[in-house]
């Protein structure tokens, strides 16, 4: 688990985009990516994914998506973006802040996209609310109703308290987007706020504890692709 700012930040020539890997494979990851990339107004160069899918997240600021042979999308605070392997895309910040996205790569086989479902941008206030135990919710941004079938991208809202220790069967990143907390994990209280990146592997027991006074919001992104609902273990 790493706080995002304390990253070092790795930006190449002649790029608007600042990256911070988060969490990758020297973190005990081997199968998701997680980056944390600040755009200055302008436009960045492109990037192609290869072998690889990518879901994106914008934490604050707005801008355009632009990916090779479709038309640009428009980005907004809240917003969870799709990019199949194999295309090219570019990300516009029109300013005059920064442009902050949370970025999870992820492998991808043959048939992890439906093309007659896909949806480059998905936003969190147009998608329902959904039940989590106990006395939690989520959202889907992208998922299989988006076109992508092999990940899951959502954002949990955790109230104050702190809930039954449990497991999942797939392999999840987590950003905190708001709010402040605990995390349970290997016997150990690691304190949580926004900016926080953690890797929660398969079948590892875990907790999220909200400490605050008002809800915390967290970005969830797994693969396979899933229910954030579902438990291997423990209520």
């Amino acid at each position: 688990m790493v706080q995002a700012d304390d990253v070092q930040a790795l930006r190449e020539p002649d790029d608007i985009a600042e990256t911070r890997v988060a969490i990758d494979a020297s973190h005990g990851c081997e199968r998701l990516e997680q980056r944390v990339v600040r755009y200055a107004p302008g436009r960045s160069r492109e990037r192609r994914l290869e072998g690889v899918q990518e879901v994106l997240f914008v934490v604050s600021g707005s801008g355009t998506l632009h990916i090779a042979g479709r038309a640009a999308a428009e980005l907004a605070p809240f917003a969870g973006a799709f990019v199949a392997p194999g295309e090219t895309y570019a990300v516009e910040n029109a300013g005059p802040g920064d442009l902050v996205v949370v970025a999870v790569r992820a492998p991808a086989d043959e048939g992890s996209v439906d093309d007659a479902r896909r949806r480059d941008v998905v936003r969190y206030e147009e998608q329902p609310v959904l039940p989590a135990t106990p006395n939690r919710e989520f959202r889907y941004l992208v998922d299989e109703e988006a076109g992508c079938l092999e990940v899951t991208q959502f954002v949990g809202v955790i109230p104050p308290g702190k809930a039954g220790m449990h497991s999942h069967v797939y392999d999840e990143v987590v950003y905190v987007i708001e709010g402040e907390g605990v995390l349970h994990l290997d016997g150990r209280e690691t304190p949580l706020r926004a900016g926080t990146c953690m890797h929660l592997p398969p079948l590892n027991e875990h907790c999220l504890e909200n400490t605050g006074s008002a809800p915390m919001k967290v970005l969830g992104v797994f693969h396979p692709a899933g229910d954030p609902a579902s438990r291997a273990s423990g209520y």
